[in-house]
């Protein structure tokens, strides 16, 4: 049974760091894309960020700069390093898998896998 694991989440000031991690078992998803996305309250899920298996990345404008994806293929994770975090980073934040990049900004909900979310709480 494939699982996606997220961890790290938690509380954090306005202008603070959090790293978040995704661990996948079940099986080896060598030339998958793994990313992140995040809801949150009374908003609809969004794109945040991807990476492919040979470490292309994209990320959604309201992040760029700010937040770093990468991945550890040998052991099947993908972090999000989240820096100068403003409270509208609130979000429940989801990883998932992925068979291209493309896949995550133009029908993820065709995505093949998803996490169960870690919540993140930005205080001003």
């Amino acid at each position: 049974q494939v699982q996606l694991i997220e961890s790290g989440g938690g509380l954090v000031q306005a202008g603070g760091s959090v790293r978040v991690s995704c661990a996948t078992s079940g099986r080896t998803f060598s030339s998958y894309a793994m990313g992140w996305f995040r809801q949150a309250p009374g908003k609809e899920r969004e794109f945040v960020a991807v990476i492919g298996w040979l470490g292309t990345t994209l990320y959604a404008d309201s992040v760029k700069g700010r937040f770093t994806i990468s991945r550890d293929n040998a052991k099947n994770t993908v972090y999000l390093q989240m820096t100068s975090l403003k409270p509208e980073d609130t979000a429940v934040y989801y990883c998932a898998l992925g068979r291209s990049l493309a896949v995550f900004t133009t029908t993820p909900k065709s995505l093949d896998y998803w996490g169960q979310g870690t919540q993140v709480t930005v205080s001003s």
